[in-house]
């Protein structure tokens, strides 16, 4: 190979490695607090087209039925728990969500990385797709030691194409999170389930999760604390020269500050352990806001996972279709989206899980009822 083609290939590799790095963008965090509580909070961002995401409100004893590359014709399961969730393309499959016991799943994008277990008819009955993963956790479980033991006992598969998205999409993993503050992060790697316990309770996209535990390594330096005065003296002129901080925030030098999921996960492991004193859940969920509004990403190509497509952005305001704070503690969904920085929230103390029917129903909800930001007039 010559050496023009050589620098050709490498400058080639790059801008492939670069467009893969760029175009994951969600950001999950854990916040909790000095009394026990806890809130899990997470942005969603889609690039190409308005997701469209409604909230579900799923009763007891819904009937689901798993998806496997031939169908719906995975695991039949009944809802144990009732749930709210967050939606996509009106599909039913919760890309994020909690349940009336306060366990709480938010699914990532994670392409290129996943190796599902291998599809085996036979174990169709025991099989649910990767799309079908956050409505059987919420469904199921009511804490992360009885997530780590039920998801050992069944097949999840890739999920078949919906129109609209392509495949690579349905590459993802999952952050799941109890009402004690216990969070672990769920990947598939060589065909099999791998269990990381996140004791950051921070989760971004690509690469696999230990890479970034370790990659932490390589910020030890960052605080929240500035760094002092430094003195250079030179005997020879009997002279002193003080180096100062240029202004506050010294302690964070270093801090990556693009949008790829390693740098993302850098900071939001940096800004969440410097968080101030939080006294409570629903403070908390103040503190999660203002974290995660650091992660705000623009309209535009290449700014988000689906990026690129202009003719799709119609009505778009910005690659962050919706930011969630999920108070744990006290059962609530608390959100804003693109369209409304107004937080809204929904109680889930309120809700009746126990469906009057026979055969119980969903019940949505739109994030935005009018999409445009509601204003208070205050002019005098």
């Amino acid at each position: 190979m010559s050496i023009n083609r050589l620098k050709s290939f490498i400058v080639l590799s790059s801008i492939i490695f670069l467009a893969q790095v760029n175009s994951n963008a969600c950001t999950g965090i854990r916040l909790i607090a000095k009394d026990g509580g806890v809130v899990y909070g997470r942005t969603m961002e889609w690039g190409a087209f308005d997701l469209n995401s409604r909230i579900l409100i799923i009763p007891r004893n819904y009937h689901f039925k798993g998806t496997t590359p031939e169908g719906l014709n995975g695991k039949s399961y009944f809802t144990k728990y009732g749930v709210v969730g967050l939606d996509a393309l009106n599909t039913n499959f919760l890309t994020d969500g909690m349940n009336e016991k306060g366990l709480a799943v938010g699914l990532f994008y994670h392409s290129g990385y996943e190796q599902y277990n291998e599809y085996v008819k036979q174990d169709s009955s025991n099989t649910i797709s990767s799309l079908d993963v956050v409505n059987y956790i919420l469904s199921q479980f009511a804490n992360v030691k009885e997530v780590e033991e039920g998801m050992k006992k069944i097949t999840v598969v890739v999920h078949p194409d919906i129109p609209g998205i392509k495949g690579v999409c349905y590459d993802v993993h999952w952050m799941v999170t109890d009402t004690t503050g216990a969070s672990i992060v769920i990947e598939y790697r060589d065909h099999k389930m791998v269990i990381y316990n996140s004791i950051p309770g921070v989760i971004t996209n690509n690469p696999y999760y230990d890479w970034q535990l370790i990659n932490l390594g390589n910020y030890i330096n960052l605080s929240k604390k500035p760094f002092a005065t430094k003195t250079i003296i030179n005997p020879a002129l009997q002279d002193t020269f003080y180096i100062k901080p240029i202004g506050a925030g010294t302690g964070m030098l270093g801090l990556p500050g693009d949008n790829t999921p390693p740098s993302r996960f850098v900071r939001a492991v940096a800004w969440t352990q410097t968080a101030r004193p939080l006294c409570c859940a629903e403070e908390a969920v103040y503190e999660t806001f203002r974290i995660l509004d650091n992660f705000q990403l623009p309209l535009g190509p290449g700014a988000a996972e689906g990026g690129g497509d202009a003719g799709k952005m119609n009505g778009m305001r910005s690659s962050t279709l919706w930011t969630t704070a999920w108070n744990l503690t006290d059962r609530t969904l608390n959100y804003h989206t693109q369209h409304n920085r107004r937080v809204r929230f929904l109680d889930l103390k309120k809700l009746s899980f126990a469906s009057p029917d026979k055969k119980p129903k969903i019940t949505y909800i739109p994030l935005d009822v009018v999409k445009e930001q509601d204003k208070k007039d205050i002019t005098p």
